[in-house]
């Protein structure tokens, strides 16, 4: 699928420079072929000589020179950074946009006629090979231009396809989620050293019974409500806990955050 092709990673902050970092150490890229550029240069200091990739400040020549495109710029960089490079971009390109709140009709009506744009929705947990991603193609990208990106986000996690309006709800939901997760990590944390454990073994129970908690979800076929019930016995030490939990509303709760991480989404994308 990418033999003989070049990428280019516009944007070498984390997100982006840990993509190169994955599609390198998956072997779909040589790191010959992949090319990081970004307007700090001592954040590109440190992707050469530390990560050892190729880096420019020039965004044309080095679109100009890729196949694939993948645009990790800030959005209030957007138009800025397009501007830059689209005279160099034609429809045998792919771009793949992971910029929160900027929808591919707005990428696509700053490059050329029948550019191939797709948008993503990726999440931090890529930082350590665990990221969940969402992708959406624009007008003129092909089923071919979906599987070569989900590959590429396969990389640093896993992706799924879903079709553009939602993706304001996947922010809401996983774009958003690992703050959601930390902050109950840190909650639990405060609670079990409120009740006299030592706070690296209050955290690292915590996180890791998190850690648990989602993988029985991902490799089990019981629902999560399934799981819960597995773990709760009448008048138990879990019930208990749980009864408190669903008294303070913790479920409506999320479903709130969720919903306001969405809208909040939607007026991004909207200039506001």
């Amino acid at each position: 699928m990418f033999k003989g092709k070049k990428i280019a990673v516009i944007g070498g902050g984390k997100m982006g420079s840990i993509i190169a970092q994955g599609i390198f150490e998956r072997k779909l890229f040589p790191k010959r072929d992949i090319t990081v550029t970004d307007i700090d240069n001592a954040r590109l200091d440190f992707i050469r000589s530390e990560m050892r990739f190729k880096v420019s400040t020039d965004n044309k020549k080095t679109a100009k020179n890729a196949d694939i495109i993948i645009l990790a710029v800030k959005p209030q960089n957007m138009t800025a950074t397009l501007k830059e490079f689209a005279s160099a971009i034609d429809n045998s390109k792919v771009v793949i946009s992971i910029a929160a709140g900027i929808p591919t009709t707005f990428i696509e009506a700053a490059l050329p006629e029948r550019a191939r744009v797709l948008r993503v929705m990726p999440n931090t947990p890529a930082l350590v090979g665990e990221g969940a991603a969402a992708v959406a193609k624009g007008i003129c990208a092909t089923g071919a231009d979906v599987k070569l990106t989900r590959t590429i986000l396969d990389a640093v996690g896993i992706s799924f396809e879903v079709e553009e309006k939602l993706m304001d709800a996947v922010t809401g939901l996983s774009g958003s989620g690992p703050a959601y997760f930390f902050l109950i990590i840190e909650a639990l944390i405060e609670a079990g050293i409120k009740l006299g454990l030592p706070r690296e073994l209050a955290a690292k129970l915590s996180a890791q019974t998190m850690l648990g908690a989602a993988r029985l979800c991902l490799q089990s076929d019981k629902q999560p409500a399934e799981l819960r019930e597995m773990v709760t016995s009448p008048g138990g030490t879990t019930a208990a806990g749980l009864k408190i939990l669903e008294e303070g509303k913790i479920r409506d709760t999320f479903i709130c955050a969720v919903e306001t991480a969405t809208a909040r989404s939607k007026e991004l994308a909207a200039g506001k």
